[in-house]
């Protein structure tokens, strides 16, 4: 029987007996669905009224999407599925407008999602001899709080340091060691640059991998982090909707982020029609949630873009792995009719050694069309007042972002440090039209 397996066997499954077990999670998760009013009607609409009425995985594609707005119209309890009595937490989005989209976890779910994030952390090469240091967000946002009680069963020395306060993070990393830390791509950056003000120096420190996520970045970003520390950075994946960090995690090759098919069912739809892409094709992550029965959620669109990398990973694990988040189909700027990803910018700017750790795309009106501005740092090496290299290097950046995307911007450069910091997630776009 599929359920005597251990997580280690899980992970290595061939094709075949993980669609197995997909389907005996997936029926399960119907039945629970449909206890509530919302899921009754939507899978009603397409036939399917008791867990027997799907016979297959590809019995999915009959189904309706779930969207942001749905969970929101069912604020606060319209998708809770088990009893109010069993539920023991709930986390919600940290969204700015609009009603809230809650997630609720009984025990037996919040096991499910610790357990993936162990299996998250081992897979990148952490033991219970590591020191993980959390700078994370703790509190409604999943991200802090779900890699702190993976890292906790799987043994690790736990430090709940939470985001911000710099100064108090090098103490930390210093004084306990630190060997693992846990932060936004964006502020790994904004540490190093705080080094050596904040009176520390990079030997202090025994730190080895960062766990880096919550916000979409580039290879060159990654790169820089690891350049920068000297360490191992591990791409992650995760969403509330989906319970948090863990959906997917890189391994220790570095080479795509395993989605944990045993716990998700893995869809990616074009963005425009929404027909089924093959693997290797960009396109919008549609995500099913197997392992949580109090917020059951199915056919769900992040918004978030992606592709599948064909191919066996060398670590032997039999989940297919997806590419780093290219950006969001709502993150796609329009300039002056033209369709820009922020991704595209960054990747671009991020590659150049001049440049320092902070930078921001601007767009403005100016008259009745759209102006787009760059703002970066530059590195401490370039004399800011040396107008010879500054224009060439504003001329290098222009002729690849032209090629790139097809737009000649503005280019703003500015003394490190000079650029807002976000403690959390960066805030990379400021749209002034």
């Amino acid at each position: 029987m599929i359920s005597c397996y251990s997580d280690s066997e899980i992970q290595m499954f061939d094709h075949e007996t993980l669609r197995a077990l997909q389907l005996i999670r997936f029926k399960k998760i119907v039945s629970q669905a449909l206890k509530t009013e919302f899921y009754r009607t939507k899978l009603g609409s397409v036939g399917i009224k008791h867990s027997s009425d799907i016979t297959s995985i590809n019995d999915i594609q009959k189904i309706p999407f779930t969207t942001k707005e749905d969970l929101r119209d069912t604020y606060p309890y319209g998708l809770l599925a088990a009893d109010k009595d069993d539920v023991v937490r709930m986390h919600a989005s940290s969204g700015t407008t609009g009603k809230p989209t809650v997630i609720y976890q009984t025990q037996s779910d919040l096991d499910n999602w610790t357990n993936l994030t162990v299996r998250s952390l081992i897979a990148t090469g952490c033991s219970h001899k590591d020191v993980f240091q959390n700078m994370m967000t703790y509190g409604l946002f999943t991200g802090g709080i779900g890699l702190h009680y993976g890292a906790e069963k799987l043994g690790m020395f736990v430090i709940p340091a939470s985001s911000g306060n710099t100064k108090r993070q090098f103490m930390l990393m210093k004084d306990f060691q630190t060997t693992v830390v846990h932060a936004t791509p964006s502020y790994m950056l904004h540490l190093f640059s705080e080094i050596e003000p904040l009176g520390f120096d990079l030997k202090d420190f025994k730190i080895k991998k960062a766990m880096i996520g919550a916000e979409p970045h580039s290879e060159e970003i990654r790169r820089k982090i690891e350049e920068c520390f000297g360490i191992d950075a591990y791409n992650s994946y995760g969403l509330s909707e989906m319970n948090g960090p863990s959906v997917a995690f890189e391994c220790e090759h570095k080479n795509g982020m395993h989605l944990w098919e045993d716990s998700y069912i893995l869809e990616i739809v074009d963005k425009n029609n929404l027909t089924p892409l093959e693997d290797g094709n960009l396109g919008e992550l549609v995500l099913t949630n197997l392992i949580r029965e109090s917020t059951p959620i199915i056919r769900y669109r992040t918004r978030d873009l992606t592709k599948v990398i064909p191919g066996d990973c060398p670590c032997g694990r039999t989940a297919r792995r997806i590419d780093r988040i290219f950006g969001r189909t709502d993150d796609m700027l329009i300039i002056n009719g033209v369709n820009v990803f922020p991704s595209q910018i960054e990747e671009v700017i991020m590659k150049m050694p001049s440049i320092g750790n902070n930078y921001r795309i601007v767009i403005r009106k100016k008259g009745i069309l759209d102006q787009l501005i760059i703002e970066t740092e530059v590195n401490s090496e370039i004399i800011i007042d040396d107008t010879r290299k500054l224009y060439a290097l504003r001329d290098r950046i222009k002729e690849e972002l032209r090629a790139s995307i097809t737009i000649s911007p503005q280019i703003e450069f500015h003394e490190p440090g000079r650029l807002p910091v976000q403690q959390g997630k960066a805030i990379r776009v400021v749209d002034e039209r």
